[in-house]
């Protein structure tokens, strides 16, 4: 995994977008979609909101997916492989780059066909906790007309990245502005921040 974490790293320095393929095993990204695609079976997704505890808000106008939060607890054979490439990560980012990171949160999130979530910075403005922000996508098989790229603002362009199976984006949840773009079919990720 050195390699891999290596390009996610180097690519992050290069342009502040870090981009890694493969980051997911083809057979854990799979795990991890049969485990989202029963929550949502099961409805125990949840309308995602915008804002922390102290100031939530929910607009289906704004953000339209659906989240379910991962928690070590859950004690889920295939979270817990995803938890324990998290925790090699983490070492691997905090020896080589003193990032200082000290713990993640991380949420399933399904954007539903015709779903979307307008631009945004994921660092709140009452907590500068979240340091960096990941996204890692399991779907297989995806195809440029089937849209919901996560869209990059960055000194004036933008940087259409697709959600193909297995990839991560790695970025500073205080810098970029982002959205999600039109799904013309369901859309399936893990999303979270690495905290101090």
């Amino acid at each position: 995994m050195q390699q891999i974490f290596d390009i996610l790293i180097n690519s992050f320095i290069h342009d502040k977008i870090g981009i890694a393929d493969h980051f997911l095993s083809d057979e854990l990204a799979r795990k991890l979609k049969i485990n989202l695609g029963t929550l949502y079976q099961n409805q125990l997704m949840q309308y995602a909101g915008t804002g922390n505890h102290a100031t939530v808000t929910h607009d289906k106008l704004y953000r339209s997916d659906q989240i379910y939060w991962l928690d070590k607890s859950h004690n889920d054979p295939n979270e817990n492989l995803f938890f324990e490439l998290m925790d090699e990560f983490v070492l691997y980012l905090n020896s080589t780059c003193y990032t200082g990171i000290t713990g993640y949160e991380f949420h399933y999130a399904l954007y539903d066909t015709g779903s979307f979530y307008k631009k945004h910075v994921d660092q709140f403005q009452n907590d500068d906790g979240r340091q960096y922000s990941m996204i890692m996508y399991l779907n297989a098989d995806w195809q440029s007309a089937d849209g919901g790229e996560l869209c990059i603002h960055q000194h004036g362009e933008t940087q259409n990245i697709s959600p193909t199976q297995g990839k991560s984006v790695f970025f500073k949840s205080s810098e970029l502005e982002h959205e999600v773009l039109l799904t013309n079919k369901p859309r399936l990720s893990i999303t979270g921040w690495l905290k101090k």
